[in-house]
């Protein structure tokens, strides 16, 4: 058996391969078989990995191939025929700010995403508010000092359009305001591995990101005093989340249904999908 998982890299692409050794797992009476192509967000990526490696497990015929370059390249696979499902940060089935809706598609919910605001460990600032977080990426507030830190340029580091994460953020943390690009201290990355990467290496960095990539390398600051935890998300408090989405054409069908299904099954949401610093979808009220 080779599995092969990939989240902090350039492109963030991986593939899962079942051998056969998995044969002997599995019920003789499966009968589930064959392939699914998954492309989309890179923040849903850690998430579908998991549960391809699972589900492969229990239908050791079935192969499933997943890559996340961000979230608008799953609907639009999903649209050119060359993926069964899209991974998306948002409801790609109706209109959002920047994006209009992918017709004849279905949004199938599957998780809940809480993001955070990250620094460089470097950076002695804890708490941000909206209003500053505004500041910040509208380059209006250019110097850490301005926001209680030290003396030191702020180095934005934000992700290229199309991203659902960057969709979501400017949406609840910026409350609507505009990410601008500036000629300095100004990076765009490509998916959430890179972010990451970014502001862990790159002195007086912010950044933002799913919470289930924040480690010990780079630090998650409070929103308006409250920090981003998964309770936090749950009991109201912390507001910077946003449904995750499987978009696909029509409604889903084979072993495509039912790889949904079991992604949104009580097992997996309340059993991986909570170990991963997701939140199951039925914890929203």
């Amino acid at each position: 058996m080779k599995i092969f998982r990939k989240f902090t890299v350039t492109a963030l692409t991986a593939v899962i391969a079942v051998s056969t050794a998995f044969a002997g797992i599995a019920s003789a009476a499966d009968t589930l078989k064959g392939k699914i192509t998954i492309n989309g967000s890179t923040a849903l990526l850690p998430l579908t990995l998991q549960a391809a490696k699972e589900f492969q497990k229990l239908h050791p015929k079935v192969k499933i191939a997943a890559s996340g370059k961000g979230s608008v390249t799953g609907p639009q696979a999903v649209k050119k025929g060359i993926a069964d499902i899209g991974a998306v940060d948002w409801d790609a089935s109706t209109d959002v700010p920047g994006f209009k809706a992918f017709e004849g598609q279905v949004a199938n919910k599957v998780a809940v995403i809480p993001f955070a605001t990250i620094v460089n460990k470097n950076v002695g600032v804890d708490n941000l508010t909206t209003e500053q977080l505004k500041g910040i990426f509208s380059g209006k507030i250019k110097n850490w000092k301005e926001v209680g830190g030290a003396d030191a340029d702020i180095v934005v580091i934000t992700r290229a359009f199309g991203s659902g994460t960057r969709v979501n953020y400017q949406a609840k943390a910026l409350d609507g305001g505009d990410i601008v690009k500036k000629e300095k201290n100004y990076k765009e990355t490509g998916s959430s591995g890179d972010m990451k990467t970014a502001v862990a290496t790159t002195p007086n960095a912010i950044g933002y990101i799913d919470l289930v990539y924040v480690s010990g390398d780079v630090k998650a600051v409070k929103f308006n005093g409250v920090e981003a935890t998964t309770n936090n998300v749950i009991n109201g408090s912390y507001k910077i989340w946003a449904y995750g989405y499987y978009m696909t054409k029509g409604q889903p069908e084979g072993i495509t249904k039912e790889f949904i299904k079991y992604v949104q099954s009580s097992k997996f949401q309340q059993g991986s999908l909570k170990k991963l610093k997701f939140i199951p979808i039925s914890a929203m009220k």
